[in-house]
């Protein structure tokens, strides 16, 4: 990896140092917003009293206590009109004193208060009523400054910005949501209310590229529940799966996978635990959407285990991955926690059956010493156990759990130049957790922009340290060998940085021969059907390929290498698709450098004997050539 600091960054000249950070002062980051919204039980038929009945219901069960801040009142609640001056207007009749009313109300509780828009011109329920008829001119474009402005004098403290009108306007996400983020910002400077921003752009136009630094929070998915729908596993798993970007999630920035179902209508305790399980493993808000006046105490205890809550809210702010899938759908994620050798585990279950899973301390990045397990749904501690842990799974079901063991041996480095890391070594591509030691004597939060090698950069934010010097943690690819490098660019002047592998996350580079270049998912896009291509090697997430004992290569942990619609001719498309163990998605890796396509017999190729960046792979006749041959580093 490269790192690149700013001027102000100190110029050491070092070789890789010993095994230790320069400081073990871990620095708390921004956790990931926790409360509860009107969307999944409510859609647009909210007023007032809906919301005030619904603050009553979330104080008396005890919420706050438990870490739960927000009450977030989404589509709606305003019904497109604006005054003569550009300023929105609102109902009284259902919003008696206006929305400054019930964001007082909320204040009046001691929680915070959030708002919803749209980033087009039109609405969601303009497009897609939901309770209410159609209302034209529900979103902001054209007056993010002046709305934004008026949602805090308002008195909100938070505000979800959908994507329905930018949707049907075909606009640039990334420029759309970068000035949201500085009208935001220059609300919260007139008003000295911060307002937290959610980004809801559905994971349309890949926000994990481009939103860490413009908001706390992004969706990465649809909509988890749609308008009228029960509940369901499948979009519950769905959305998980889609949040799994690693690289982006650090230091107060966070995949959003949408609102919880946990005690809706039609789950029951075992799937509101999975629910609850997968979005701490993954440190993602935890937005509550069920009708809190007819929650069951089994449901409140649910969204209070302190135990679960804990690894959500966990002070490092990393994203959990899976660091093991011996057999399909019986599955292991590991989240490295703040301090020292503390891991959170989830075992899930997505066969029809009750499994034994086993999760192995080498594949979280501990040593084989005996470390101590603790079941977090049962609150209880299970003992110390050598090298793994092994439990039955029930079908469909997960187990939650806390391994504290040893960690194993990390690098330290200093910077080879002013701001610059290189020659970082790795003992196989895949995911490492780094922490970056820096000192920030400000009162707020810097920020710079890392790059890793090649890969798409990322902002980092470096909270204040005081005097003394403290750590932040990201997670990023590198690549097997020694020619890893990292730049940030902009921030405090940084000293040690310290690479611990994440084992269970090893994988492998598909070179070709011919060009050079590396099989690559385009800007990171886990669209199923997106076609591979030929890249210059980077290690990124997107370039990073496990092969299984299924005979799969596996992308973003969950996207197998795919024959497109079982094509068997010259010429068929290799995308990515969901793993699904059909033959067109197994791949015989052959002494010869090539590798077949299990149903179709043909050999990945990159297309025309293409080399340069972009070039499509297919399947095509084997005919030796070198632009069949593949290495695997």
């Amino acid at each position: 990896m490269v790192l690149v600091l700013t001027a102000a960054a100190a110029l050491l000249f070092a070789q890789p140092g010993p095994a230790q950070a320069a400081t073990t002062r871990q620095v708390s980051v921004p956790t990931a917003p926790m409360g509860w919204a009107s969307w999944n039980s409510f859609a647009a038929k909210i007023d007032y009293n809906v919301i005030k009945k619904q603050v009553d219901a979330f104080v008396s069960a005890g919420l706050p206590a438990a870490g739960y801040q927000y009450v977030n009142i989404d589509e709606g609640w305003w019904q497109g009109t604006r005054d003569s001056a550009g300023n929105i207007t609102v109902d009284t009749s259902e919003w008696p004193g206006g929305m400054s009313a019930i964001a007082d109300y909320i204040h009046s509780k001691g929680l915070k208060a959030g708002i919803y828009t749209d980033a087009g011109k039109n609405g969601c329920g303009y497009y897609f009523p939901t309770g209410r008829p159609a209302a034209p001119n529900t979103g902001s474009e054209g007056h993010y400054d002046q709305d934004m402005l008026q949602f805090s004098q308002w008195g909100f403290d938070f505000v979800k910005v959908d994507w329905c009108g930018g949707d049907a306007e075909g606009l640039d996400a990334a420029t759309t949501y970068k000035a949201i983020s500085s009208a935001v910002t220059k609300a919260t400077a007139a008003t000295g209310r911060p307002l937290t921003l959610s980004i809801c752009n559905w994971g349309y136009q890949n926000p994990w590229n481009w939103a860490p630094g413009l908001a706390p929070m992004w969706r990465t998915s649809t909509d988890i529940i749609y308008y009228g729908n029960a509940p369901s596993q499948t979009n519950m798993l769905s959305n998980f799966d889609q949040a799994l970007h690693p690289d982006a999630q650090h230091t107060g920035y966070y995949n959003d996978p949408d609102m919880l179902m946990v005690g809706m209508p039609g789950f029951t305790a075992a799937q509101n635990r999975t629910h609850m399980s997968l979005w701490a493993i993954s440190g993602a808000p935890l937005l509550a959407g069920n009708d809190l006046t007819t929650m069951t105490g089994e449901t409140a205890a649910i969204l209070k285990n302190p135990d679960v809550i804990a690894v959500d809210q966990d002070p490092r702010g990393l994203q959990g991955v899976k660091v093991a899938e011996d057999t399909s759908g019986l599955q292991v994620y590991g989240k490295v926690l703040a301090g020292t050798g503390d891991r959170a585990v989830v075992l899930l279950n997505r066969t029809s059956a009750a499994k034994d899973i086993t999760v192995r301390w080498s594949d979280l990045g501990l040593t084989g010493a005996s470390a101590s397990v603790r079941d977090l749904w049962a609150q209880k501690n299970l003992g110390s156990y050598a090298t793994s842990y092994t439990t039955s799974v029930p079908a469909g079901g997960s187990v939650m759990l806390k391994v504290t063991g040893t960690e194993a041996a990390s690098s330290g480095y200093s910077a080879t130049s002013t701001g610059k890391f290189t020659g970082v070594s790795a003992a196989s591509t895949g995911l490492d957790v780094v922490d970056l030691t820096y000192t920030n004597t400000a009162s707020t939060a810097v920020t710079g922009t890392l790059q890793v090698n090649g890969q798409t950069a990322t902002t980092v934010s470096f909270p204040p340290t005081g005097s003394t010097p403290g750590t932040v943690s990201v997670q990023v690819h590198l690549t097997k060998g020694s020619a890893n490098s990292l730049t940030l660019t902009g921030g405090p002047a940084l000293g040690t940085l310290t690479v611990r592998p994440v084992p269970g996350t090893d994988a492998t580079l598909l070179t070709g021969k011919q060009s050079g270049r590396c099989a690559d998912i385009y800007n990171n896009t886990i669209t199923n059907g997106t076609q591979a291509e030929l890249w210059d090697c980077n290690g990124g997430a997107n370039q990073a390929w496990t092969y299984t004992a299924r005979k799969e290569l596996v992308v973003y942990g969950d996207k197998c290498l795919d024959a497109y619609n079982l094509g068997t001719t010259n010429g068929t498309k290799v995308v990515i698709w969901d793993c699904n163990g059909q033959t067109n998605q197994q791949w015989n890796v052959n002494a010869d450098g090539t590798i077949t396509n299990v149903n179709a017999g043909l050999c990945l190729d990159a297309y025309n004997g293409g080399t340069g960046n972009g070039s499509n792979l297919v399947l095509w006749s084997c005919n030796g050539g070198d632009n069949q041959k593949w290495s695997r580093t």
